[in-house]
This record gives C-alpha cells, structure tokens and sequence, in this order.
C-alpha cells in the first residue's frame, strides 16, 4: 500500500523508537521522510537501517535541536529552502524526566523542549502546511496528561521541580497545542488537520538508566508489560493516516487503560479541555519563542 507517494513528512526524533517505527512505515508507503534529529551520526545510523531493508525509501537526516530556537530557526529555514510542500509534521521527539536543567534558551527542558520547541517548529513550517492540501500535525502527548496542569507561575523550575510533574505538564501542553491548533486551522478556512496521540506505555529509550541501558531483569518486565515500540507507533501511523479523522482527535491503544493495542479514538482527561488555559497557553508560547502562527493564507487545492 503505496498511499503516501509524492508526500513528504517530517518526523522529529525519528531514530529511534516510536520515531523510528513510524519513519520506517512512512518509508513503505512512498513518502519522503526527513528525520529532524539532534544528533545526526545517528540519525545517519537510522537512515540506513531503513534503507537495508527497503532499498527504495526516500530517507534524509536534518539537524534539529529542540531546545534550541536558533537550530529549530536554522532547520526550518533549511526544509523551507528546499522543499515547497509538506504533508505531515510529527512532532514526536520528547524527554522524560531528566535532572533539572534547561534549554539554551533558559527554559525548563522538558517544557523547552516537548513543547515549545514543537510549537516555534509547527509555526515556523506554518507557510508550507498551508501550501499542501490536506496536510496534517500530528502531536504525541501521553498518558501522564492525566492529572496535569500548566503551572503558569513556575514554567523555568526556579520555585521547585520536580522531574515527573514536569513531564506531565510538558505532555498536556502537547495535547492542549494540538487542540488549539486545529480549531484555529478550523476558524482560519484552512484543510490543515491537527490531531494528537499518545503510544500507551511503551519501551522506549526514554526508559533509560543515567547513561545505561536498563538491567536485563527490568528490560525483560518492560517486554512483558509494555509495549514493542512498532506497537507504540501505531496511534502515530494512524494519526497521520486514517481519512475518517477530521481534526482535533486524540489517538491512543485500546487495550486496558490504553496502555496497550491497537489504535483508536481516546478521550482526552478534563484537564486538556479547559479553553481558557489552552488560549493562555497558546499566547505565553508565542511570546516565550518569539514565534507568531500567521492563518490567513488558504491552502492551494
């Protein structure tokens, strides 16, 4: 099933796990896939894997560093330069619960980066989306959502941090973006879809130990329980790819408690859907990224 040909797609963090699953479908199906990553010695080692096993894949490796705006500036200014179109964003790339620290922006990381490095991206490539008919923005969030809340007093940290409450705050600002994002392509006229995702809970490398891989044991039980990461990609696949969506959906496993399975629509927790936080969101990531989402061009049919 070619249903991709001619299309280009952008996968953020694509050389590894979910990332890479989805880039190696995306690949099978026809589409020019650009891995956006930050280190590009592995990208490079990702692409080829990719190739190994699909010798027609149309595979390039882009840097990007999403916490950074000037390297998230430089590689969209690169894909702007060498490309007319794009057909789907995944803003896949994330980080989870690291030791406190920032970006070289000064922003909390995972905040930083999970979401406003992908915010300043989507708006960035804002031009080309509007360009391409029926293109999509796809968002991971995750289940740790749940419970959430953006602690608009304490973004950077600096009044106490605490690894996983970040994490949770970063990923409902995924999910509240994604919503945000497809009712002002909804208000603005514009065929553009955004709809976000979550993989469950799957072993992953951001399952990581310090610098080293996880004890045999630990690895053998996240085999057990979680799931394969081709598995996790499938909300991600089918996100970008079932025609019956028609924006603003949260993808996620069916399995119990969504934590395994096969793809379907989620409901998102009430704390994703207060509007007034998801406009305020919105307002405090432009002014924080300096970057502005211009919707007044309509698409080319």
């Amino acid at each position: 099933m070619k249903q991709l040909i001619g299309k280009t797609a952008i996968i953020t963090g694509a050389n590894s796990g979910i990332g890479f699953e989805a880039a190696k479908v995306f690949a099978d199906r026809g589409a020019q896939i650009i891995m956006a990553i930050r280190d590009t010695a592995k990208g490079e080692a990702a692409r080829d894997l990719i190739i190994a096993t699909n010798k027609d894949a149309l595979v390039t490796v882009m840097k990007l560093d999403l916490a950074d705006l000037a390297s998230v500036r430089a590689f969209a200014e690169n894909v702007k330069n060498q490309h007319s179109s794009l057909d789907l964003l995944i803003n896949n790339a994330g980080v989870m619960t690291p030791p406190y620290s920032k970006t070289e922006d000064g922003f909390e990381l995972q905040f930083g980066s999970n979401h406003l490095g992908h915010f300043a991206l989507t708006g960035l490539l804002l031009p080309l989306l509007k360009k391409t008919a029926d293109s999509r923005v796809v968002s991971l969030s995750s289940l740790a959502h749940k419970g959430a809340r953006i602690d608009f007093d304490n973004l950077d940290g600096t009044k106490g941090y605490k690894a996983m409450k970040f994490y949770g705050q970063s990923k409902l600002a995924n999910l509240l973006f994604a919503q945000e994002l497809d009712k002002r392509f909804k208000q603005s006229g514009l065929n553009s879809l955004s709809i976000a995702c979550h993989p469950g809970i799957s072993a992953t490398n951001l399952f990581k130990f310090g610098k080293r891989d996880a004890p045999k044991l630990i690895k053998s039980l996240m085999h057990n329980f979680l799931q394969p990461p081709e598995m996790g990609a499938l909300p991600t696949v089918y996100a970008a790819t079932d025609l019956r969506l028609t924006g603003g959906e949260y993808i996620g496993p069916d399995g119990k408690g969504q934590r395994k399975g096969y793809p379907t629509l989620d409901t998102p927790h009430a704390a994703a859907g207060d509007e007034a936080v998801s406009r305020k969101l919105w307002e405090v990531s432009e002014q924080l990224t300096g970057v502005k989402f211009d919707f007044t061009e309509t698409a080319t049919q």
